[in-house]
């Protein structure tokens, strides 16, 4: 989908009333826009992997997934005292999990990084490898992430988008079980006490702040996200093991890796 582009964006949050929004644009269209067009079509016609970070990941061997490409989410290094994924990309929009997970990031993981710029200016020092986009809180599939895309309620739904821009063919889903053991509001703050049972790592957000899961408007990006994918010819297959979402062709995650083609 189309946004206006430019100083044309910029001027028309200007026109809304919204004069901080449009100078931050602006600060991050100088700085970072241009960097990200590099990853226009890189990996077209090929297969990758989106891992997300739910409790399925436990009792699986995700070994073989360095042999291929892959995009892991928010704290999915905290699996790596478990695998070595050879990890492509990973992508975090969420500010507490940027502020949480900053040593980590710009000390330990060397592949690169996308990350949301609000969540980041003033948290993470500029690094090479880590990349900043330009997320809205709009409802809209975005196919160009040197302009502002959609955060969609979910990180996964950023990496759809990601994964698009990078011409990416077919997005198979690891880890994405869309079921959250929760009480509150969505997007609600809360701190996590006890062990973390939502995600793969028992210490994820234990006694961490996290933000209540938006299971309805996530499913409402992710329509989206199937959408375009099969619009583009392309698409998206779920091999999360005995996973919650119901909004694409299933898949077994055997099959999912004798289909999918490797690294070249």
């Amino acid at each position: 989908m189309s946004r206006p582009a430019g100083a044309l964006f910029s001027l028309k949050i200007l026109n809304s009333g919204k004069f901080k929004e449009g100078m931050a644009y602006l600060k991050w269209k100088r700085k970072y826009s241009k960097k990200l067009r590099a990853f226009k079509n890189i990996h077209k016609g090929q297969d990758c992997f989106i891992i997300g970070n739910g409790p399925s990941l436990k009792d699986m061997d995700l070994s073989p997934l360095a042999s291929y490409h892959t995009f892991g989410l928010n704290k999915i290094f905290l699996i790596f005292e478990k695998f070595d994924l050879d990890l492509s990309y990973l992508v975090a929009t969420n500010p507490l999990v940027i502020e949480q997970s900053k040593q980590v990031y710009e000390n330990d993981l060397k592949f690169p990084m996308f990350l949301s710029y609000t969540g980041a200016d003033g948290v993470i020092d500029e690094r090479p490898n880590i990349h900043r986009l330009h997320t809205l809180n709009t409802w809209s599939f975005y196919d160009d992430i040197s302009q502002p895309i959609c955060e969609g309620n979910t990180v996964t739904f950023v990496a759809m988008q990601i994964a698009f821009f990078m011409g990416f063919e077919r997005v198979f889903l690891i880890g994405v079980d869309h079921s959250f053991k929760q009480s509150g509001n969505s997007h609600e703050t809360q701190v996590y006490t006890g062990n973390d049972e939502n995600h793969f790592h028992p210490d994820y957000f234990k006694g961490q702040k996290w933000q209540l899961a938006d299971v309805y408007g996530s499913e409402v990006s992710y329509h989206l996200a199937n959408y375009h994918y099969k619009k583009s010819e392309r698409q998206i297959f779920d091999a999360t093991v005995n996973g919650k979402l119901e909004v694409f062709p299933k898949i077994g995650v055997e099959e999912a890796l004798n289909i999918a083609k490797k690294k070249i």
